[in-house]
């Protein structure tokens, strides 16, 4: 991602893909949109369920499409828009398992991506490292 425009597309990209969320329960209708550095943009979309631990997050739908498509490593950056939040809440982060599973991805080809979070009003951007510190990976399983 090598500008303002970029951003802004990979945002609009996430936005476009919250207005298929299913979000009964929540009325949070997130998108997320990865990039990687062939130029190929992923989409995901949070689907929630009646059984809340059975709701699937917006960057967890998006990673598992690109690791069904082959895709492993080259994650350059992501963007999660959140609509349907208080006028006065800021943008949403991802959650700790959404960290975890964009962690997995972004190690395969040892990047840190830029991750932007927005919603209607305002857009906020943090490296993976900063937001997740310390991760668990596969060196986490290392044995003797």
């Amino acid at each position: 991602m090598s500008d303002d425009s970029d951003r802004d597309a990979l945002i609009v990209a996430a936005r476009r893909q919250a207005d298929f969320a299913y979000a009964p329960y929540s009325g949070l209708k997130i998108g997320a949109a990865l990039a990687f550095a062939d130029g190929t943009v992923v989409i995901g979309a949070n689907v929630e369920n009646a059984s809340y631990g059975l709701t699937l997050c917006a960057e967890t739908v998006a990673v598992a499409k690109a690791m069904a498509d082959g895709r492993r490593g080259g994650l350059e950056a992501v963007a999660v828009f959140v609509a349907g939040a208080a006028a006065d809440t800021p943008p949403v982060m991802p959650c700790g398992r959404c960290r975890q599973v964009l962690h997995e991805l972004a190690a395969l080809g040892a990047s840190d991506p830029l991750v932007w979070c927005a919603n209607e009003s305002d857009a906020v951007a943090t490296r993976l490292s900063a937001l997740l510190p310390q991760p668990f990976g596969p060196e986490s399983l290392q044995r003797d």
